[in-house]
Parts: structure tokens; C-alpha cells; sequence
């Protein structure tokens, strides 16, 4: 008979155990915590959306669209996608359910993305992001609120230290189609000098080329017309409530011109939560205003803001958690205390208390177990002490041992 193979995991995939699931969970559970004193409601959106979904959102020529995306046809024909980012198959949901109703609307999520990308430190084929968005706000107070609540979760994670807040303005549609073209200009005056890249990205995708890796694009790149000569006054007024929400809210940040959004529903604010401690991948928080982001999909002119932060790259930059520990091990000798160790148990995870019993072993193996668990106490159960209806309760840091009936367990233990 032919040995049976075992499946590997996927490239780019992950399996988390041990202090790796504890720092995901904390990260999660940190910004579950954060968002509630925000008032961001929990919204939950389908894993694959039609593929028009994202197509439109993020634009055909993008790389995410054009290389990385896990696109299907399902069994009906349909062309199917697992969702890159959040915020398109939100702003769906926003129209097909008709949460017009609620807006200005905040909500937020985590949960699993796909992207086909090669896999390197922190990031992931199958990787996680947390996300946050007001949608239906166009005043800069929903800018400020998103960012002040950004810098409490990286405060709160204890992972601010060494993380910068880079903010930009990409001005209002005016602004834009007139720095665009002054751009578009600058760079045609110096294809010559560009990569190939960019002289690719000058037809579809200009603005892109302000922040390319290619040395040989940073100079014309650095050179080129800056946003602040094209501000409309409207724009400019926005951008100073933004900074000055920010002053008043104690967040520091840095100015940052070359940080851009390539597609064109991309509005006023943009930013990005950098640090020095995980080399060429910096950003550990991104995003910014979507003015027009809805109407691409076929809704009215809705604005929004957002930003999404990848849980990976948190979880390897916050402090290593403390294990998980139980409150009390059960420790029964014999057949008779196996029987009644199930119900204690039962009735003292009723009560609140956190506690465990190992399903095999001697006494000493058993008490081995509860100071591996870093229990506090073990409740000790034998013949008799069934039979004077008590447990010995033993405290492990100090050895010591007292009884205590076992209808007062619960009340004995809760301290």
C-alpha cells in the first residue's frame, strides 16, 4: 500500500500556536477594546465578493489588481475574488443594504486578506489587517477622530516609541487634476531620465512615481511640482482642521509631500504610521479620505475615511505576552474523585474561575501539570475527602494546605 502523503501548508500561509496566537490575540483584543471607547460598531463583510468589487475600487492597472489578486469563476460562471483590503467590500455593503440610513456610519473589523505577493517578514499570502472607517463624513473631524484613535491603539499596544505619524494632503478634486497635470508635465520634460517603471506609470498612474524605490527616479521625483502650489483655499482649510485636531489632541506628526494615493477617488487626507523597527516594511498603519470611492461603484457622491493595519506586523513589534495561565488545577486521585472532579470543575467554570484537570496521571504528575498551567491552587480530591464532602485546597507558592467544603469551593476560590 502506497504511504499516504501529508499535505504541507500553502506558501504564504500560517499555522499560530504558543506565544505567536497570544500576540495575535492581543493585538486583536486590544483594538476590539479601543474602537468600543471610539463608538466604531463591529461590521462583518463576505470573505470573496464579485470581482468587479475590487476591480473597480482599486483600479485595473494597479498591481494589486493586475498580478496579486486570487480572482475564481465559481461553479456558475460568476468571477469571484478573496478580498485584498476591506474597504471596497465595505463600501458595498454600505450600498446594497442601504446603511445610508445610518451614516455618518463607523465601523470596524478585522479578519483575513488575500494577496498573491512574495512572501517576506510580516507579510503574508493569506495575512490579517485590522480596519476602521467613517463613511457619509466629509468634515475633517472624522480625519482627526480616525487618527487620534490610530495613535491611542499604537500607544495602547505599547509600539508608539519609534513610530512616526506621516500625514499629506492630496487637496480636493481640483487640486488634484491640477497638480497631476503639472506633474504629468515635469515628468514627460524628464522621461529620459525615468525607469521603466515609471515611465510606465506616467500614462496610467503618475502620482505613483513621487514615491518609487528607483534610484534613478529620485531625483526628477524629488524635483517635481509639490501639492501646496495647487491647493484650492477650500482644500487648504481642510488640511489646517486636520493638524490643528491633532495639535489640540497631543498626536505628533511629520509632514511628508511624496506620500500619495495613485487612484483617482483619493481625497484631502492621506497617512501613514511608520517605524524604524522592521527594516524596508516601515508602515504599520496607512490610510486616508476616499471622497470618491462609492460613486466608482456606483453609488452618489459619498464621503469617507479610513486607514488598515496589518496584525502580523503589530504582533511582532508588541512586547511578548504573558502565557495563559489557570486560576485552579483539579487534582483527583481515583476513580470515585475522577466522578466528582467533572461536576466541581463544571460548577467552578459556572462561577467565573478559571480552571483545568489534566485527563491522566499520578498525583505527581498531576501537580506537575498545575505549576506548568501557573495555577495558584490545586484542589485536591481523594477518597477522604469525598467522604467528608471537602477538597484539600493547596496554595502552590507557599505550600500551603487547608480544607474546605466542597459546596464553598467556588466562594474559597473566587479571591
Amino acid at each position: 500500500m502506497a504511504k499516504v502523503v501529508t499535505p504541507q501548508a500553502v506558501r504564504g500561509t500560517q499555522d499560530m500556536l504558543g506565544e505567536e496566537a497570544l500576540r495575535f490575540a492581543r493585538v486583536v483584543e486590544t483594538f476590539d477594546r479601543v474602537r468600543r471607547l471610539y463608538g466604531f460598531g463591529r461590521v462583518e463583510v463576505p470573505v470573496f465578493e464579485a470581482t468587479a468589487v475590487f476591480a473597480r475600487s482599486l483600479g485595473e492597472t494597479t498591481d494589486v489588481v493586475s498580478k496579486e489578486m486570487y480572482t475564481f469563476e465559481d461553479r456558475g460562471g460568476d468571477s469571484l475574488t478573496l478580498r485584498p483590503e476591506f474597504t471596497a467590500g465595505i463600501a458595498r455593503a454600505y450600498l446594497t443594504n442601504g446603511w445610508q440610513q445610518h451614516a455618518p456610519l463607523k465601523v470596524a473589523t478585522h479578519g483575513p486578506l488575500f494577496r498573491y505577493e512574495r512572501p517576506q517578514k510580516g507579510r503574508f499570502r493569506q495575512f490579517h489587517q485590522l480596519d476602521a472607517e467613517v463613511i457619509g463624513a466629509g468634515e475633517p473631524a472624522a480625519d482627526v477622530e480616525l487618527l487620534v484613535f490610530a495613535d491611542q491603539l499604537l500607544r495602547e499596544l505599547g509600539v508608539s516609541d519609534g513610530v512616526t505619524l506621516q500625514l499629506n494632503t492630496l487637496g480636493d478634486a481640483a487640486t488634484r487634476e491640477a497638480w497631476r497635470a503639472a506633474l504629468v508635465k515635469h515628468f514627460e520634460a524628464h522621461r529620459d531620465a525615468l525607469s521603466e517603471e515609471s515611465v510606465e506609470r506616467l500614462a496610467k498612474n503618475p502620482l505613483r512615481i513621487l514615491d518609487s524605490k528607483d534610484k534613478r527616479d529620485r531625483p526628477v521625483a524629488d524635483a517635481a511640482p509639490v501639492i501646496d502650489d495647487y491647493l484650492s483655499a477650500e482644500a487648504g482649510a481642510f488640511f489646517d482642521t486636520v493638524r490643528n485636531g491633532l495639535d489640540a489632541a497631543g498626536v505628533a506628526y511629520v509632514r511628508n509631500g511624496a506620500l500619495v494615493r495613485g487612484l483617482d477617488y483619493y481625497r484631502h487626507t492621506a497617512f501613514e504610521f511608520v517605524t524604524d523597527r522592521l527594516g524596508a516594511q516601515g508602515t504599520v498603519l496607512g490610510g486616508g479620505r476616499y471622497d470618491g470611492l462609492i460613486e466608482a461603484l456606483g453609488g452618489p457622491h459619498t464621503p469617507a475615511v479610513g486607514w488598515a493595519a496589518g496584525i502580523e506586523r503589530l504582533a511582532m513589534l508588541i512586547d511578548q505576552p504573558a502565557p495563559q495561565t489557570v486560576d485552579v488545577a483539579i487534582v483527583p486521585l481515583g476513580e470515585a474523585a475522577e466522578a466528582a472532579a467533572a461536576g466541581i470543575i463544571a460548577r467552578l467554570r459556572r462561577a467565573g474561575i478559571a480552571c483545568d484537570m489534566a485527563y491522566r496521571g499520578n498525583m505527581k504528575k498531576r501537580m506537575q501539570k498545575a505549576d506548568a498551567w501557573g495555577a495558584r491552587y490545586a484542589v485536591i480530591l481523594g477518597d477522604d475527602e469525598l467522604a467528608r464532602c471537602e477538597a484539600a485546597v493547596k496554595t502552590l507558592a507557599d505550600g500551603t494546605q487547608r480544607p474546605v467544603p466542597i459546596d464553598a469551593l467556588a466562594g474559597a476560590l473566587a479571591g
